[in-house]
């Protein structure tokens, strides 16, 4: 419908640059001169009330006396001159700035008074803002660099965004010599306006972009950029370059949990549930790259083959495929029998299949067309040594044939030097994957590997835990909760943290709280025994560390005993802590329980994150623990346990019974929705959990609350946006027939693409505004794969005997300014005049303004007269678009 508003940042027409310079030493005159060298076909100004010509070109006072339309303004002056300089550029009707100057917040505060100027000055012109302090962009298809740097980047189909202009320099001094190209180079700098988020929008649907790769040092918006970078990934591999790994772990905190989380392993639980390759080094990055340039990644699993003309190098990628935590694929007898056919019988018989040092071009292609007919292998690395007999050339010929007529992924290390050379030229004009070493092409895989695991995450629904249990008493926790903080504690006693447990069906203790031994006695007979008694004290956070906890108390006189003991050593230990009791609680034994621990933790960045792994009270020796974002679904909380090392002794071990896996996934659900649910929530720790064939039980719990940030959205707190399943609304036509209008999900791609193609010619014209047969696997993916924070899809599906079937959907999608949207809707041919598009758009509408969002806008074909009389009924206002009379311009005024 519209040009990308940063159309005019990576494609302009024309180019003023404030600060143009003949020094060849300054900023100004870097920049002016890469512009002018680099072949730029658009129209560029200098700017510089001192100079009459800047490098050989006519310079300009100011905008005034250029007397153009200008799409980018380029800032290379010191910062306060700034503000200025945008006031200018909004008086002359330019919306688009790249700002390079530093002296901004990093300098201070009064840097960041400064910057919020601008910002707010450029707000009031509708202009936005890359940078400041940034080294640039360049667009090498488009011979445009407007960057201060001296490296020149080759046309390629790798986009870079970093938020460091050094490590964009030296990477693409790195890619200038690897003869890697790029689609676009991206320096963030500071980003006080445009983000991460804003460039990947650009980016994703960029022709020229295949893969993006990411530099990241920090987040600011969580919620953007999980939104942001979840919507890439859908569409393109994203490859993220995170660095601070070790810089800072997890803040003095008062549970296990606690102890165990770290910031960056919650970014990379973030990256991982985003469909994000996550990689630790720049020739990583590349390699990441060059692994997802191959026709077939997605294709790939894990079990992996390795083809080679020389038994060391075979030996060696496959202990580098141990390290790397990559499965060698046992060969099935049916293709150990088939190799036996074609290759000499001294070869390796398993995998590696080392295919003996004489190996002509044939056979290469028959042992890897036998190979990946395997079942049991998902992709092949084929080495190739140059020996004496060896072709390296006419072999590559003969793979780059071959992988015609596969689906499964083919890497190829060449390995040698001037020999091999064309070969590797070969397969980098086919885009097979080509490394210089063995171990730079195990990593590949593994990293191709892992990203198809990242995406299997990625299509995961985040659905809210709606079913399988009896509804949370969301409210009873809300004020249990508030009590506490409405008398200044934000550390919920053992009692009041179980109560929480409980109103989210996690089973757990009953707890009695006893203040003399008499009482512990009266509660102990009535729970009955075995019991276990422990210290009540909010100023104690590990019972156990204090003396506070006795278990296996069996008889009468052993309580009295234990309840004087427990009191005196514990004030022994803590003499300043306030004890408000003693807890007595059943002893549950089981002598096949397994110890675990669940937890949720508060990231500074990211909100919640669920814990899970080995409990008891060396945690944090054994430091056996996995975290994912909430929310969770039953896939990812399996996924969440498998990452554990505990999690090899749930099932039947020696002589323990498998635990009950139902149950305890159940449970770990029950923990996501009670983080997606309670923003009060900022830590909390279930250890230990028993969990044995039968049943499980929290038997400890702890919980720190404080007050969340006002918000008209419940899940504010929360990275990702769960399924909003409130939103499913069961509705009957006036006819009888039942339908649903619900949100659309990742699993709805079939129904979508089947409704799609139920359309008539003149259904598709209008909803598309051009002739449309199906969706392609790129729009369907964007289509039901929605971000449930920035749009919304709904769809009206007729429940039948196997399964669905889409009648009707309207979208809106929100806009960059936040604040408006741009909806679009279709009702299947059969199922017109039926008030389903009513339906549809008043429940749209009612989304959109629960939102705040401000104004719904649409494109509607002027000869599409259903359409209108229908957005004229709902209250839009309709006008004709000045640039094309078949359209009309809708709108309508929310709030």
């Amino acid at each position: 419908m519209y040009n990308h508003y940063l159309t005019s940042l990576f494609t302009p027409g024309s180019v003023a640059l404030f600060g143009a310079s003949d020094r060849t030493d300054s900023v100004g005159g870097v920049v002016f001169r890469n512009l002018l060298s680099s072949g730029y076909e658009g129209k560029v100004y200098a700017i510089n009330p001192k100079h009459h010509q800047v490098q050989g070109q006519k310079a300009y006072k100011s905008l005034e006396d250029i007397g153009h339309s200008i799409e980018l303004a380029v800032v290379a002056t010191p910062a306060k001159t700034i503000p200025a300089i945008v006031e200018a550029c909004g008086e002359h009707g330019i919306k688009m700035m790249l700002i390079m100057s530093a002296g901004f917040r990093e300098i201070g505060t009064q840097g960041l008074r400064l910057e919020e100027q601008v910002v707010q000055t450029a707000k009031q012109y509708d202009i936005r803002l890359m940078g400041p302090n940034c080294l640039g962009i360049m667009r090498p298809e488009k011979k445009l660099n407007i960057t201060f740097g001296h490296n020149h980047a080759k046309p390629g189909s790798i986009a870079l965004v970093s938020q460091s202009g050094a490590i964009c320099t030296a990477i693409l001094d790195w890619a200038e010599m690897n003869d890697i190209g790029l689609s676009a180079v991206v320096s963030t700098g500071i980003a006080a306006d445009l983000d991460f988020g804003d460039y990947l929008d650009y980016l994703v649907s960029d022709p020229q972009t295949r893969s993006i790769l990411l530099y990241i040092e920090g987040i600011k918006d969580a919620r953007r950029f999980m939104s942001s970078i979840r919507a890439a990934a859908r569409i393109k591999p994203v490859i993220a370059l995170k660095v601070g790994r070790h810089s800072v772990g997890a803040e003095a905190s008062m549970s296990h949990t606690g102890a165990l989380v770290g910031s960056d392993q919650t970014f990379s639980a973030a990256l991982e549930r985003s469909g994000v390759l996550r990689v630790e080094s720049v020739t990583h990055l590349f390699s990441a790259a060059k692994a997802l340039s191959s026709p077939h990644y997605r294709n790939s699993g894990e079990r992996l083959v390795i083809i080679t003309n020389g038994g060391g190098p075979g030996v060696m990628a496959a202990d580098r495929a141990a390290d790397r935590g990559i499965e060698l694929s046992r060969l099935s007898v049916e293709t150990v029998e088939a190799l036996n056919k074609i290759l000499p019988g001294v070869w390796s018989h398993s995998n590696p299949v080392d295919i003996i040092g004489d190996a002509p071009p044939e056979r290469y292609q028959q042992a890897i067309d036998i190979c990946l007919k395997d079942n049991g292998i998902d992709a092949a690395i084929v080495i190739l040594t140059p020996q004496a007999m060896t072709q390296p050339t006419q072999v590559a010929e003969a793979i780059i044939e071959t992988a015609k007529h596969h689906r499964k992924p083919i890497l190829t290390s060449w390995m040698g030097g001037h020999q091999v050379e064309p070969g590797r030229q070969l397969f980098n004009n086919a885009h097979i994957p080509s490394f210089r070493t063995l171990e730079n092409a195990v990593d590949a895989f593994s990293f191709m590997a892992a990203y198809n695991r990242n995406q299997r995450l990625l299509l995961q629904t985040p659905a809210k835990l709606k079913r399988g249990y009896a509804k949370p008493d969301k409210e009873g926790a809300r004020l249990i909760i508030e009590g506490a903080l409405a008398e200044q504690r934000h550390i919920l006693t053992e009692p009041e943290s179980i109560a929480v447990l409980r109103a989210f069906n996690i089973p757990a203790v009953q707890i009695a709280v006893a203040n003399s031994a008499n009482e512990a006695l009266i509660f102990a007979e009535t729970i009955g025994f075995p019991i276990v008694m422990k210290v009540l004290s909010t100023d104690i956070s590990h019972k156990s560390d204090a003396g506070g906890v006795r278990l296996n108390i069996d008889n009468a006189q052993e309580v009295r005993r234990a309840y004087r003991d427990l009191m005196d050593q514990v004030q022994a230990a803590k003499p300043d802590a306030t004890i408000s009791g003693v807890t007595i609680e059943k002893m549950h034994r089981s002598s096949t329980a397994r110890e675990l621990m669940m937890g949720i933790i508060r990231d500074t960045v990211f909100g919640p994150v669920v814990s899970f792994g080995s409990g008891g009270t060396s945690v944090e020796v054994t430091g056996d623990s996995a975290i994912s974002l909430p929310p969770l679904n039953k896939r990812l909380a399996v996924d969440l346990i498998e990452r554990t090392r505990v999690s090899k002794m749930l099932g039947k071990f020696r002589n323990l019974p498998a635990v009950n896996m139902e149950l305890l996934t159940e449970i770990l659900l029950r923990v996501s929705n009670l983080a997606c649910e309670l923003p009060w929530i900022q830590e909390m720790d279930i250890n230990p959990i028993l969990v044995d064939e039968n049943e499980a039980i929290a038997v400890d719990a702890r919980i720190r609350v404080d007050f969340p940030k006002p918000s008209t959205d419940p899940y504010h707190h929360l990275a990702i946006h769960p399924y909003p399943a409130r939103l499913v609304t069961p509705l009957q036509l006036n006819d009888g027939t039942d339908i649903i209008i619900r949100p659309i999900r990742p699993e709805d791609a079939e129904i979508e693409q089947q409704f799609i193609r139920s359309l008539s010619s003149e259904a598709k014209y209008f909803r598309f505004m051009r002739g449309l047969h199906e969706l392609s696997q790129e729009m369907l993916v964007r289509f039901t794969q929605i971000d449930y924070h920035n749009e919304m899809a709904l769809i009206a599906v007729r429940p039948k005997a196997d399964g669905e079937e889409e009648i009707g959907v309207c979208r809106y999608v929100t806009n960059p300014d936040r604040i408006s949207c741009e909806f679009a809707i279709v009702i299947s041919d059969q199922w017109q005049h039926r008030g389903i598009a009513h339906h549809l758009m008043s429940k749209l509408i009612e989304v959109a303004r629960d939102r705040g969002i401000d104004r719904m806008d649409g494109e509607v074909l002027s000869n599409n007269h259903k359409m209108l009389e229908l957005v004229k009924g709902l209250g839009f206002k309709v006008r004709n678009d000045p640039d094309d009379i078949k359209i009309k311009q809708v709108a309508l005024r929310l709030l």
